[in-house]
């Protein structure tokens, strides 16, 4: 009885953990005013999911609160747009995507991970 208790918990585990890193979905944030505030702290982007509009120009205003070294920058690699994020200070980053797709933007080690949804 007890094997199996912990065979089925350490099952449920086994999900919640395949859930958390690969199913889950971030809430998206729209771009509504063309202004999206994004914190880098604690090795995740807050939002990790923006929605904005192809063609239409968005600002993404990241302030980095994380002084971890992987925080120092963002990159968005397909869209060939980076950003030097110092600690406490907000810097602007205007982007217009031409198509749309998903397209992720990372720290250079790519530990911190977000996805910038564009829409047609």
């Amino acid at each position: 009885m007890t094997t199996a208790l912990v065979n089925v918990a350490g099952l449920v585990l086994i999900g919640l953990i395949v859930w958390w890193f690969w199913l889950s979905k971030p809430k998206a944030q729209h771009a509504a005013s063309g202004v999206i505030d994004v914190i880098v702290d604690g090795g995740v982007y807050t939002p990790a999911r923006i929605e904005v509009a192809a063609g239409q120009p968005v600002t993404l205003r990241f302030l980095r609160k994380d002084p971890s070294p992987c925080a120092e920058k963002v990159l968005f690699d397909d869209l060939g747009v980076s950003a030097d994020l110092p600690i406490g200070q907000p810097v602007e980053l205007t982007i217009t995507p031409g198509k749309a797709g998903e397209y992720a933007f990372t720290c250079q080690m790519q530990m911190y991970r977000g996805t910038l949804a564009v829409k047609a």
